[in-house]
């Protein structure tokens, strides 16, 4: 009988095959992966333009609202045209490594495959990674231009002209009077634990501002019609909210009886057009508040919140020494994430950036006794 012809893995395919599946996999399981979209109404919006185009940062566009009157009747239309109110930002991108080595004796005397075991941990390695930078840019703090900088890099200017440029659009506890300083510092003296530990009242006033703010925030549209935001909430707000009599009384008696409503779950919780979720990693502002107490954000999210700007997708990496004795895999991509924010200065594009999908909620954040 003749041999069969059989047909050779070929050495370059295999590794693009796997860069694919790597890719996908640590996209899709994401926490935040079921915001992530494509379009201007995503609540994190991504852009992917130079994967095939070289450039170090990436353009966001935002169009705004019309507000002029029109005209009516016989007025002509022609000269009496509103401008379009069209926005950009750039985000930038860079680099991001890591990898894991092994020697042929050390993979010899493991009882696990180490390289797949390189694999699941640089898989983990990039999950935290993007989940970090998430968190930071939600709470990034935002001045004129492209400056955008992590809540404790900010010095308390950057820190009170992020909360000037967006005073429409915070909130710190339970009245907006709470903010009216435009002082970091002194508006997150007015939380106490009594009046702004988290309730379903200042989630409902920080709709409201999301609603009324100018540049409105933008909801996330379900199916069609149906008009969402999402707030990401620290785990010492999230209990807080759990023990609202108002959210035990709606999951009581407005919710699905069950083993699936969030009472025994522990669930994301619903709210007049809210999906709140527990985020754990979400960090606390030691001392911030009335009588030193500890404070924290949530963030009410609607539109184009964050960018994510691809310019190269996660692939893997190789490096062999020493006679092939050493091994080493390593995960490598060039990507930015970012807040979006667009300016609204009515002659500079980037002056007086304010954040665009998102409402930052202050709110009491004291630890279990």
């Amino acid at each position: 009988m003749a041999d069969m012809n059989v047909t050779a893995a070929r050495p370059l395919l295999t590794p693009t095959i796997w860069d694919s599946e790597f890719f996908t996999e640590y996209v899709r399981r994401n926490q935040f992966a079921r915001y992530f979209g494509t379009s201007m109404s995503s609540m994190i919006q991504i852009r992917e333009d130079l994967t095939t185009k070289r450039g170090d940062s990436i353009v966001f566009p935002a169009v705004r609202r019309l507000i002029g009157a029109g005209v009516t009747g016989n007025t002509v239309l022609e000269g009496n045209e509103e401008v379009l109110n069209a926005r950009s930002m750039k985000l930038s991108v860079g680099v991001i490594r890591h990898a894991v080595a092994v020697s042929d004796w050390d993979e010899q005397k493991s009882v696990i495959d180490l390289r797949n075991a390189a694999r699941d941990a640089l898989m983990i390695w990039e999950l935290e990674k993007m989940r970090n930078d998430i968190i930071s840019s939600l709470g990034s703090m935002t001045a004129d231009g492209s400056v955008q900088i992590t809540y404790a890099a900010a010095t308390a200017g950057q820190r009170n002209t992020w909360v000037t440029n967006n005073a429409d659009r915070v909130l710190f506890g339970s009245q907006i009077i709470n903010g009216v300083s435009n002082v970091m510092a002194t508006a997150l003296l007015t939380v106490d634990n009594t009046a702004d530990k988290m309730t379903t009242g200042i989630l409902s006033l920080a709709k409201r501002r999301a609603r009324l703010a100018n540049p409105r925030i933008r909801p996330i549209t379900i199916n069609n019609d149906e008009e969402w935001y999402v707030v990401f909430m620290p785990s010492l707000q999230f209990r807080d909210l759990q023990a609202d009599p108002v959210m035990i009384n709606a999951l009581q008696y407005a919710w699905n009886r069950g083993s699936d409503n969030p009472l025994f779950t522990a669930g994301d919780l619903v709210w007049q057009g809210l999906i709140i979720r527990e985020v754990p990693e979400l960090t606390v502002i030691a001392g911030a508040g009335t009588a030193g107490i500890d404070v924290a954000a949530s963030y009410l999210c609607g539109a184009q919140a964050l960018g994510i700007a691809w310019a190269q997708r996660a692939k893997t990496t190789e490096n062999v020494r020493d006679y092939k004795f050493f091994n080493g895999v390593g995960v490598s991509e060039i990507r930015g994430i970012g807040k979006l924010r667009f300016g609204s200065d009515v002659t500079t594009d980037d002056a007086k950036p304010v954040d665009q999908g998102m409402v930052t909620i202050f709110a009491a954040a004291v630890s279990d006794a």
